[in-house]
């Protein structure tokens, strides 16, 4: 299952971000997931900098296998999980 967090609508708004970014790893505990896209879009780095940097706190770090920058599109993240 891959689940897909667009963060175009909130991008000036970093509350917002970090709990919709929370919400979409807890879902994919929840469901399972292997696979989750964050598109913080190309702008200019800044909130895919923001998103890194969520996904590299201790506390969410654990809850996931690895993240994957798309060599293909700037704009775009993948945190994979894997399930036991």
């Amino acid at each position: 299952m891959k689940l897909k967090l667009d963060l175009h609508e909130i991008y000036n708004r970093g509350h917002d971000i970090d709990r919709a970014l929370r919400g979409i790893i807890d879902e994919a505990i929840d469901k399972k997931a292997t696979l989750v896209e964050i598109i913080p879009g190309k702008g200019s780095g800044q909130l895919k900098k923001h998103v890194l940097r969520f996904l590299d706190q201790k506390e969410i770090k654990a809850l996931y296998q690895r993240v994957e920058k798309d060599s293909h599109n700037f704009g775009r993240v993948f945190v994979h999980f894997r399930w036991k």
